[in-house]
């Protein structure tokens, strides 16, 4: 792999301890406030020295603790767009691309700002200061600057996180087409889960400052390998479980006999499913339930502006708001249909999209 990153280095509440290798497509680093995303940057740009590992970069030894080889950040051929952009006030657009580029001849230099201005959609900012650009502005300039290099990787901390909607959709399309054609390790660190579903084919899960997982977006999220990679990636349904003897489980907070995608065991601990594979079934009230499909009923709904968060409960009788056992997403369309029909409305979980955690 281009990049190989076995480190550990210590902080206030735990030791970062984390060991990945990267390749030449965008690896979306995922975690809750406070996991040691943006110091695992840190460490593999060179502005932080872990206290010991090995991090080695298109077989070049960026960083060794065994042989003491700790290359300053700026031989170490890392591009890294901070999340507050880090632009230099006092220079323009133009001087802050170019400030990193030293191996080129003036004019060389010149005409790869201009590339970058062109490609960044810029050309008529280059002889602004920072102050005078918009947050997406800024953002434009930095990315120019982390890549004004050419280097050999691209690390990007929570680039989406400080803007608005209009210019988050614009921005992520832009890293998109950068990621398309850069063709190198690139690293970002995001708590957005959509963000890193929809910027990266391959996902790292940091907890604590370890990796709960790593590998396909797609195996991720439908095989979570605790309970804690499913609430990272956005499981809003999530049980204690009690295996039965025939395969199926009860799941305890939620009330229910349930069957998974593969028969619980003894070790089985938990079990999940994602909040729109929850399913509205036809009701036939003179014949048997179907497998995995339960009465519900309303304990409150929260609408966006594109559908609907239903908040459900698995039993008739009245529970506190903090006891609410199962949230679905819909449509507003679909929800117009479903508010209709009488309640306990029959709510189906396939089989096949209950996943079931050991830990």
């Amino acid at each position: 792999m281009p990049l190989s990153v076995v480190i550990e280095k210590r902080l206030a509440e735990f030791t970062l301890t984390v060991e990945f290798a990267a390749g030449d497509r965008p690896l979306s680093i995922l975690g809750a406030s406070g996991a040691g995303k943006t110091m695992l940057l840190r460490c593999i740009a060179g502005l932080e020295k872990p206290e010991r590992g090995r991090i080695v970069l298109q077989d070049r030894v960026l960083f060794d603790s065994d042989t003491r080889v700790n290359l300053p950040a700026r031989e170490r051929e890392v591009g890294m767009l901070f999340q507050d952009y880090a632009l230099f006030p006092h220079r323009t657009v133009a001087e802050n691309v170019g400030f990193g580029i030293t191996d080129l001849a003036d004019r060389q230099r010149v005409e790869r700002m201009r590339e970058l201005s062109t490609q960044m959609l810029m050309d008529a900012l280059v002889e602004r200061y920072p102050r005078e650009l918009s947050g997406g502005e800024q953002q434009r300039v930095a990315l120019a600057r982390a890549l004004a290099t050419r280097p050999q990787a691209l690390l990007l901390d929570e680039p989406l996180s400080s803007l608005d909607t209009h210019l988050r959709s614009r921005i992520s399309l832009l890293l998109q087409e950068t990621f398309a054609q850069y063709r190198r390790p690139a690293l970002m660190v995001t708590h957005n889960i959509e963000e890193a579903y929809r910027m990266s084919e391959e996902l790292l899960v940091l907890q604590r400052g370890r990796v709960a997982a790593i590998g396909r977006k797609e195996e991720i999220f439908q095989r979570p390998a605790s309970a804690e990679v499913a609430r990272l990636t956005g499981c809003k349904n999530i049980s204690r479980v009690e295996a039965k003897g025939d395969g199926s489980f009860f799941a305890t907070d939620w009330g229910l006999r349930l069957k998974g995608r593969r028969a619980a065991n003894e070790a089985t601990r938990f079990a999940g499913i994602r909040a729109h594979h929850i399913a509205w079934m036809r009701r036939h009230p003179d014949a048997p339930a179907p497998e995995n499909v339960v009465p519900c009923w309303l304990a409150r709904i929260s609408e966006t502006p594109f559908g609907m968060t239903v908040f459900l409960r698995t039993r008739e009788t009245e529970r506190a708001s903090d006891e609410i056992e199962l949230q679905a997403e819909l449509t507003k369309q679909e929800w117009m249909g479903v508010r209709a029909e009488e309640q306990p409305w029959m709510v189906g979980m396939a089989a096949e999209n209950i996943f079931l955690m050991d830990s």
